[in-house]
């Protein structure tokens, strides 16, 4: 995998924890890379896989060392790769968006398990997560505006369609912190709990799903991601064809 990325399994339950806590655990793009490698070879028995921090804080977001001459030793320099020309940039980045928009495409149930801070690519990391619980300390930011740049990790489409044009344009950009109680509040996050009991609430999450016998778990992520998109006929087409295939599956086994 990586050396910033510890990876546990437990039975159907799937941990990745970003560990480069001393420096918040900062992304670069070799971190991207193999959360995309991770995400496309997630075995096909895990059904749950929750993604975390280690130390104060999920994420700081990018490495602001890669936006300097010379970058970060070990990985792609941004300056050289931008001297390369703009369909060179186009083609990094959209490599790079794949550790990100892996974690909605994948069969498993995603959980992002947020505390301290998740700025930037942290933030983009959490929403690219089928579901979000927050640590009361939470500081969810997106500050890539006031460096001229963007979001650009696949985070823009999740954060319009969870809190809505108007607000999601005002988040970026002020570049302000948005807290646990306002992150519920709008729904950017399902929960939030004290920081002391981040990762019991987590689990009682994963197990609660893990409780689902796991076809139907399956196919509701699909069906539901589908109404994103779908019309009403489209998406009651979908239900009714959904649910013949389930009965007729428990059928098959009686």
């Amino acid at each position: 995998m990586h050396e910033r990325i510890v990876v546990d399994r437990d039975g159907p339950l799937l941990t990745v924890t970003l560990d480069r806590p001393e420096r918040h655990n900062a992304m670069v793009p070799s971190m991207w890379t193999a959360l995309a490698r991770l995400g496309a070879d997630l075995p096909t028995d895990v059904r749950v896989v929750v993604l975390r921090g280690s130390g104060a804080s999920f994420s700081s977001g990018l490495d602001r060392a890669l936006l300097t001459p010379g970058g970060v030793p070990g990985e792609r320099d941004l300056h050289l790769q931008a001297s390369g020309g703009e369909q060179q940039l186009v083609d990094e980045i959209g490599s790079y968006q794949k550790g990100f928009s892996v974690w909605r495409e994948c069969p498993a149930i995603t959980v992002a398990a947020v505390h301290g801070h998740a700025i930037g690519a942290g933030f983009q990391l959490a929403l690219a997560c089928d579901l979000r619980i927050v640590a009361d300390d939470v500081q969810l930011a997106m500050r890539e505006t006031s460096l001229g740049l963007v979001p650009d990790l696949a985070g823009t489409h999740p954060l319009v369609r969870l809190v809505g044009y108007s607000r999601a344009l005002e988040i970026c950009l002020t570049g302000r912190a948005v807290g646990a109680r306002e992150a519920v509040d709008c729904g950017l996050a399902s929960l939030s709990v004290p920081l002391a009991e981040l990762d019991e609430a987590t689990r009682d999450l994963a197990d609660a799903v893990l409780a689902n016998p796991p076809a139907a778990v399956l196919e509701l992520k699909r069906l539901l991601r589908a109404a994103e998109s779908s019309t009403p006929e489209q998406q009651q087409y979908a239900e009714r064809t959904t649910q013949a295939r389930l009965l007729a599956a428990m059928a098959d086994r009686r």
